[in-house]
């Protein structure tokens, strides 16, 4: 009866833990969903000028020296935002709200930076990490639903904006590969800048 009786604490608390994890963390996301484009926009003036000397030898490396860590760090929050079946898996409104700026964030990222494989790859290891953890009886909790749902969005979005641009031939012989996403940058000063209005004097 003791040893039944530890059992049974036992799994109390680590019910108790895994309930207090799926509360959605809105301090922690506003701010890295704030930092990431004030950076992202502001990185040459406020990242340290060995950035700037790697972009300029190799402006794909920069961009995976830059990004490849951000994915990693995500997926290995990832696979810690999982909770018991019977906890909460729904997001707050403050989750919601904090969409569309994060999917927006990483559809840039992804198109501007040229690295839809790392995205993709950390995506799909996203997708195995639920159904592995399903299997064992865990769900994503509120944080683990607002990153699935992020670079879910941020998916649609980028196929949207290649559906979108997919018969541009200026844009087709700017991007030869098989790996067809134009870069918004490109997109503006091919198609948008020059028929701006000039301003009368």
């Amino acid at each position: 009866r003791e040893t039944n009786r530890m059992r049974l604490k036992h799994g109390s608390r680590e019910m108790d833990s895994c309930l207090r994890k799926a509360q959605f963390h809105v301090d922690l996301w506003c701010y890295f969903t704030l930092q990431n484009w004030l950076l992202d926009f502001g990185r040459t003036l406020a990242m340290v000028d060995s950035f700037e000397l790697l972009q300029y030898y190799d402006e794909s490396l920069a961009h995976c020296m830059w990004c490849v860590p951000l994915f990693l760090i995500l997926f290995l929050y990832f696979t810690g935002c999982f909770s018991i079946v019977q906890a909460e898996q729904t997001m707050p409104i403050s989750a919601w709200l904090l969409l569309t700026p994060s999917g927006l964030y990483y559809w840039y990222l992804v198109t501007e930076g040229q690295i839809f494989i790392p995205f993709i790859f950390t995506f799909f290891a996203m997708m195995a990490t639920v159904v592995h953890q399903k299997h064992r009886g865990f769900v994503p909790d509120g944080n683990g639903l607002f990153l699935l749902y992020s670079f879910s969005l941020s998916l649609v979005l980028v196929t949207v904006w290649v559906a979108c641009l997919w018969n541009d031939q200026v844009l087709r012989r700017k991007y030869p590969g098989v790996m067809y996403i134009p870069e918004p940058w490109a997109v503006y000063t091919l198609h948008l800048r020059d028929k701006q209005v000039p301003l009368a004097d």
